[in-house]
């Protein structure tokens, strides 16, 4: 049997700072992000062993490649330390943790940094939109489209409906959900945003179309941002709690993971779970793997979740897949309230990718991050009363890149 990785602690940036406004770029997050993390953990630069970086964009947004070097360049204490970079789209993080836990298993390294980084706002709305059509199959989509994302989320929003029936109201609900849920969090994007009654309907003004399926507030906030997460061995953080003064039952732990890739293409994905139950087996497959390694049941287990919301319609078919509802039935959870705060589950306490917003690198860091801050009491504002296990679900792509993750505290 595997051993647990422990999550020591973690740091993560603005997300509402626009990094390029200030003379700084992602360099500059990666300093901030590694020293907040070494900080945040109480762990000295000389314990940290091997690092692992989880970025998507760099060469298309900064020109800006060979990222694992770039921590040891803006923080040379770390200079000699091992360290790769992952790419995932908005998965690579995740992909960094899953690396990183691997080398612990392994017994190779025993305290591990794990960092997601990811900048935006330095190039027009339009061409950095445009990067992000990497992550899809170029060329090959078949999707009619000035903005690939959005139309690709609203081609999943017309095959609930095919399949299901599907009323919009539901997806307005989960925007409105995360914005408020993010009005809690002091580093989310649009913490400070204001909307009015007719923003989360399918009012044209307020609400406009994007793309068929996909309004304005159906679409997540990419946005710049950085966030950093030290790992570690059960000795490892054995000791490290010793000298904290608290005991390894109080740190969090990854007590489970999943990890599984579909192909790039959309319409393929789609056209393969016809006859399936859900329209995405593999992300429930996913789900699955992480809850029989954390040795629990199914969702009733978790406390809370912070689920992958790069659009609502991705939410949306979260909540079935995690088995909230029966498949196609997702709009039950949100109808009565089970996914808010208060509820039996409650889904995005930081806002989400929607109302936190989505540097898209570090994104999987910063769900991970998350839910350790909720299993142990430290989550502030957006705190769930008693959570003492959180999963994470994170989306590369159109779900061609899945992994999840459950966090859990023992004492």
């Amino acid at each position: 049997m595997a051993t647990s990785t422990y999550i020591l602690g973690g740091y993560q940036t603005d997300f509402a700072k626009a990094w390029s406004r200030h003379g700084q770029d992602l360099s500059d997050m990666t300093r901030e992000a590694t020293l907040g993390a070494l900080q945040a953990s109480g762990v000295d630069t000389e314990r940290i062993q091997s690092i692992h970086v989880g970025n998507a964009f760099g060469e298309l947004q900064r020109q800006q490649a060979h990222l694992g070097a770039m921590v040891a360049q803006v923080v040379p204490e770390l200079w000699g330390v091992p360290a790769m970079r992952h790419e995932g789209a908005c998965a690579s993080s995740s992909l960094a943790v899953l690396s990183a836990m691997a080398e612990i298993e392994a017994g190779r390294y025993d305290c591990v940094l794990v960092l997601g980084v990811e900048e935006f706002k330095n190039l027009p709305g339009d061409q950095a939109s445009a990067n992000q059509n990497a992550a899809a199959w170029q060329g090959h989509e078949d999707i009619d489209c000035t903005f690939m994302w959005p139309a690709a989320f609203g081609l999943l929003a017309g095959e609930y409906d095919k399949r299901y029936g599907l009323d919009r109201k539901y997806l307005n609900r989960i925007a409105e959900l995360n914005y408020g849920n993010a009005r809690r969090n002091p580093l989310a994007q649009t913490r400070k945003w204001q909307f009015d009654d007719k923003s989360f309907t399918d009012d044209d003004q307020a609400n406009p179309m994007v793309e068929p399926g996909s309004r304005r507030q159906d679409c997540g906030q990419i946005t710049d941002g950085a966030c950093a997460v030290v790992l570690a061995s059960a000795e490892f953080a054995r000791a490290h709690a010793q000298r904290s003064g608290t005991t390894l039952g109080q740190l969090p732990r990854i007590a489970g993971w999943g990890h599984r890739n579909a192909g790039l293409r959309l319409k393929d994905k789609l056209a393969r779970s016809a006859n399936a139950p859900y329209v995405f087996p593999h992300v429930r497959q996913t789900i699955e793997d992480a809850w029989r390694r954390a040795g629990v049941a199914d969702i009733t287990a978790m406390d809370g979740v912070e689920t992958h919301d790069c659009f609502t319609t991705t939410e949306y078919m979260a909540i079935d897949h995690l088995g909230l509802t029966p498949p196609g039935q997702s709009w039950q959870a949100i109808e009565d309230g089970r996914i808010e705060r208060g509820g039996s589950c409650p889904i995005n306490m930081s806002g989400g990718l929607i109302g936190c917003g989505h540097p898209v690198g570090a994104t999987g860091a910063r769900m991970l991050l998350d839910a350790a801050r909720q299993v142990s009491g430290q989550a502030g504002d957006m705190q769930i009363e008693g959570a003492r296990r959180v999963q994470t679900l994170n989306i590369g792509g159109s779900c061609a890149t899945v992994a999840s993750f459950v966090v859990a505290r023992d004492a």
